[in-house]
């Protein structure tokens, strides 16, 4: 297996596909640095890594160990089937449906998310100011944006602090309000807080069933 023709086909369905480094990395849970040594040719990836760089981008194995087939994955058999694309999406942590927590972050921790599904981050729920809509243990999936509509849902750094809670702009801070009552709504500005940034816009959750 060629290093420099693993490393060409790779960027040819890359591009082919409209595929980011960064996008390789969460479908296949591969390193970046790794992915970065296959790109320029300077290392060629084993076997195993080399089926998941195919099925992320949809392309034959043996096209993209340089043999001579085909470039496409072979068609199924039965055109009414269709494929589950999943991909890999980060876990930065616990946030908090109450009081803002610090969010840890769980460095090797991932979740498998529908392909078509566009988030770029994921945070797992303490608390329950968000009940009954999002619950202590859930996984809550977000689009990475700097503001959010009045009313959205949004994860949240209050200096320090990570929280999820509906956003209200105010002429000079912002207010997060809980789904929960006995929460009040709390209002951060430049009297109680020194720093305060959106994360991103909840776009989805994934209650585990027990």
């Amino acid at each position: 297996m060629s290093m420099s023709i693993v490393s060409e086909r790779l960027r040819a369905a890359m591009r082919l596909r409209g595929a980011k480094q960064v996008d390789l990395v969460n479908r296949t849970g591969i390193g970046k640095s790794s992915i970065s040594t296959y790109l320029s040719g300077d290392y060629a990836p084993k076997q195993g890594n080399i089926y998941k760089l195919a099925e992320a981008l949809r392309v034959n194995p043996a096209w993209l160990m340089g043999q001579d087939a085909p470039m496409e994955a072979n068609p199924l058999p039965h055109p009414d089937l269709l494929p589950v694309r999943r991909k890999r999406i980060r876990v930065l942590g616990s946030i908090a449906a109450g009081q803002p927590i610090f969010a840890d972050e769980e460095r090797d921790a991932f979740v498998s998310v529908d392909d078509e599904l566009e988030c770029d981050f994921a945070l797992r729920v303490r608390g329950d100011s968000m009940a009954p809509r999002l619950l202590e243990g859930d996984v809550v999936y977000f689009r990475e944006q700097d503001d959010v509509e009045d009313g959205q849902i949004a994860a949240v750094i209050i200096d320090d602090s990570a929280t999820l809670k509906h956003v209200y702009h105010l002429p000079h801070g912002i207010q997060l309000v809980s789904d929960n009552p006995k929460y009040a709504p709390m209002i951060f500005d430049a009297n109680n807080s020194s720093y305060a940034k959106i994360l991103g816009l909840a776009i989805a959750y994934h209650r585990q069933l027990t």
